[in-house]
């Protein structure tokens, strides 16, 4: 693994997300390393950053709104095509196709730079092992398993835990892009990969040491 030599890590504030702890713990990753942590609006320093990360917090169409009245639209797509790009929470499910959750039946257009769907969990009547119902949304630590090798899991032991806070889920069309998974019900995606593209339905910033490991991995990731 490369070391990120007198780079800079643009963390996205487009008005939504959980930006705060997002980049406090982005920022707290950059300790020992030549990586400097910005959060910007400005869509200039976001083409300029060498890496970006896209949180994403609340619901996918009020997301997407904010991200193209923002002005940030075009800079994420720039970046998706061309430099490494972590996407948390929402900010990963703005990464497909299109998602079921929307203001209209219709659901919502995502970015369309990961083939597949977001859809609702459907957990209606289903017992969870500890006898109780399950809940949606899904709200908690959860395992993740590992389902294919990525430099961004260096060093993260398989099945570590990790905190969610999600109703839907990705579905990419493409299982090669499925690179963790989780169980709620049944085996879901919980992380997504393509290219220079790693992101995940769970929260790192929240996660403790493993969630900041894989910030740490990303300031490094050379794709």
């Amino acid at each position: 693994m490369n070391s990120a030599v007198n780079q800079t890590v643009a963390v996205i504030d487009y008005g939504m997300g959980n930006l705060r702890s997002v980049a406090q713990a982005v920022i707290h990753a950059t300790t020992d390393t030549h990586v400097n942590a910005v959060i910007t609006s400005d869509p200039q320093a976001v083409r300029q950053a060498h890496r970006v990360v896209l949180p994403g917090q609340g619901a996918m169409a009020d997301c997407m709104r904010e991200l193209r009245e923002s002005g940030m639209l075009e800079p994420v797509l720039e970046a998706a095509a061309t430099k490494p790009l972590f996407g948390v929470c929402v900010g990963m499910q703005m990464l497909l196709d299109h998602s079921a959750e929307g203001h209209t039946a219709a659901g919502t257009p995502g970015l369309g730079l990961i083939p597949g769907e977001v859809v609702k969990f459907d957990l209606a009547g289903q017992t969870a092992p500890d006898g109780n119902r399950y809940k949606v949304p899904q709200m908690g630590w959860n395992r993740v398993i590992q389902a294919r090798q990525h430099p961004v899991w260096a060093g993260v032991p398989d099945e570590s835990w990790f905190y969610f806070v999600h109703s839907f889920y990705a579905r990419p069309s493409n299982a090669q892009h499925s690179v963790g998974e989780s169980d709620y019900g049944n085996r879901f995606t919980a992380a997504v990969a393509r290219d220079n593209i790693f992101a995940t339905q769970f929260h790192p910033e929240k996660s403790a040491a493993q969630g900041l490991a894989l910030y740490r991995n990303f300031l490094h990731w050379n794709p």
